[in-house]
């Protein structure tokens, strides 16, 4: 077998050390953390468990419902957590975002774990309204799972994340998207949005955006926009921390910066977690980083008493 020579052993070198450099990166460290308080809370390590499956929709909605429930130790009451899972609108399962789940149950939240209608049999506003109604559904059995009502959050990732944070910013706002569903009662205490479309605008183009809403944005300008998180900011949504992958195509990272300046200009408290060299799934497959610091905010904003 020939040798290799200098030229060749230094580029193997090289290759080595940027492989090993990319994958430190990946599953430790590479991440720019915007806008952090600097203080790290000590949180607690605590038992849950997992209750049956619980109908969140009345009897009289399109589809059945189910959220998943993790319930800490202890008498309560408990701040809590409306988690929704990614899957562009129209796949997964509250089980894709299990792992995120057990941890915040695990730092004394209680998780509602819950799914929402697909597209595109059910278009928007559709899903929207299946997380309204589920956080409609935490406020009406907050004394039955020792819940806060005070003290509700909303963690989402992807599809997820767009629309915990649209339910966020409209909350209270009496337009369209918040007469019929929405109200005060479903505006989150502190948000967490990973990988989030935050303007709809951005895509002329695309089969899961076009199979939300419902056709193309040249057909439809004024649905895209509504859809938009970002459309909606104002002085009295929510904090919200952010986190996004640098190399995310998917999504772009221009949807995190712009929606971050957005709400920094309405004077809401946000916090922005860069995860570098991470596309849309590996953003989410190795979102340790994220979750860690933003239960930290959800900690902060959740537990301030």
């Amino acid at each position: 077998m020939p040798k290799k020579s200098a030229q060749g052993r230094r580029f193997t070198g090289f290759t080595r050390f940027l492989g090993f450099t990319l994958a430190n990166c990946l599953l430790v460290s590479c991440s720019t953390h915007r806008g952090a308080p600097g203080v790290e809370l000590e949180l607690p390590d605590t038992r849950y468990r997992v209750l049956e499956p619980q109908r969140f929709t009345p009897q009289n909605w399109a589809e059945a419902l189910y959220a998943t429930v993790y319930q800490p130790e202890g008498p309560g009451p408990h701040p809590a957590v409306l988690l929704s899972h990614g899957g562009g609108w129209q796949s997964f399962s509250p089980d894709s975002i299990a792992g995120t789940a057990e941890y915040l149950a695990e730092r004394g939240f209680v998780v509602v774990n819950i799914e929402h209608r697909f597209a595109p049999e059910y278009r928007f506003p559709a899903q929207l309204h299946d997380v309204q109604q589920a956080m409609h559904w935490v406020h009406d059995n907050a004394a039955r799972l020792a819940i806060d009502p005070e003290n509700i959050g909303a963690f989402g990732f992807s599809a997820g994340a767009h629309l915990l944070s649209l339910m966020a910013v409209v909350a209270g706002q009496g337009g369209p998207l918040d007469e019929h569903y929405g109200g005060l009662r479903t505006r989150p205490a502190a948000v967490v949005a990973g990988a989030t479309p935050t303007d709809l605008r951005k895509w002329q183009e695309g089969r899961l955006v076009e199979a939300f809403i419902g056709g193309t944005q040249a057909e439809m300008p004024d649905a895209y926009a509504m859809a938009s998180p970002v459309v909606h900011v104002h002085a009295d949504a929510p904090p919200f921390f952010i986190f996004h992958g640098t190399w995310d195509h998917l999504v772009p990272v221009d949807h995190a910066t712009d929606f971050q300046e957005a709400l920094q200009e309405a004077s809401i408290t946000t916090e922005l977690y860069l995860q570098h060299l991470r596309g849309h799934y590996a953003s989410f497959i190795f979102r340790g980083g994220a979750v860690q610091e933003g239960t930290q905010f959800l900690y902060r904003h959740l537990r301030e008493d």
